[in-house]
């Protein structure tokens, strides 16, 4: 261990303090994706499946609900998988990504599950995400497992113990926890009551705009 001229050790806590390295989290729905319950909701005709986690704070009753609605209606986890092929991902969404990348680390938190947001990371050049995954049997979502509870604040919790300087941005309640978390929050495409509701963040619907909001100094 280095010391100082009277041989005592240089500890981190005694150490001139390095500027922290930068990392940008992003939810995906909404964000750089449709809203995949929404489409399946449009195939189905199930119009409760348009609810989503910028309706419903509580992301268990949300997911309960979901599964409870397609076991009703006898939907499959084929007909999902039919209706996610058909999507692409929003317009400008990869060129934004591309450009953030060039610039910072990114990894995208989602609540989404790993089973249907594979086709999505392809488009937009496989980047890292952290989200859930399904529980299926015979076709069937029969239930799903949280990576972990509240895992965008956690992990942005994670990233910032680990001395990174975290920029967030999302567009629902379940990404306000993340938003807090961070050294910088912003919503993105998020509606006006929830930028109402916590206006101590940023706000943009434009791309360009939110690359400037999160690399900025």
């Amino acid at each position: 261990m280095p010391g100082d001229e009277n041989g005592t050790p240089v500890t981190s806590s005694t150490a001139p303090a390095e500027p922290r390295q930068r990392l940008v989290t992003l939810d995906l729905e909404g964000v750089m994706t449709p809203e995949i319950w929404i489409a399946v909701a449009e195939e189905s005709g199930v119009d409760g499946l348009r609810r989503t986690t910028r309706d419903e704070p509580d992301y268990d009753a949300l997911m309960r609900g979901r599964l409870a609605l397609m076991a009703e209606h006898g939907l499959t986890m084929s007909m999902v998988t039919d209706v996610i092929a058909s999507l692409n991902v929003l317009d400008g969404a990869r060129e934004f990504l591309d450009e953030l990348r060039r610039r910072t680390q990114v990894v995208i938190l989602s609540d989404t599950f790993e089973q249907f947001a594979a086709p999505f990371m392809r488009q937009l050049g496989m980047p890292t995400i952290l989200c859930h995954s399904l529980v299926v049997q015979d076709d069937r979502i029969v239930d799903y497992r949280l990576r972990l509870p509240d895992q965008k604040r956690r992990a942005v919790e994670a990233f910032r113990a680990l001395n990174y300087h975290v920029a967030a941005a999302g567009d629902s309640y379940n990404d306000s926890s993340m938003l807090r978390a961070a050294d910088r929050g912003v919503w993105f495409h998020a509606p006006e009551s929830i930028r109402a509701e916590f206006p101590q963040f940023g706000a943009t619907d434009d791309y360009g705009e939110l690359i400037d909001l999160l690399t900025a100094d």
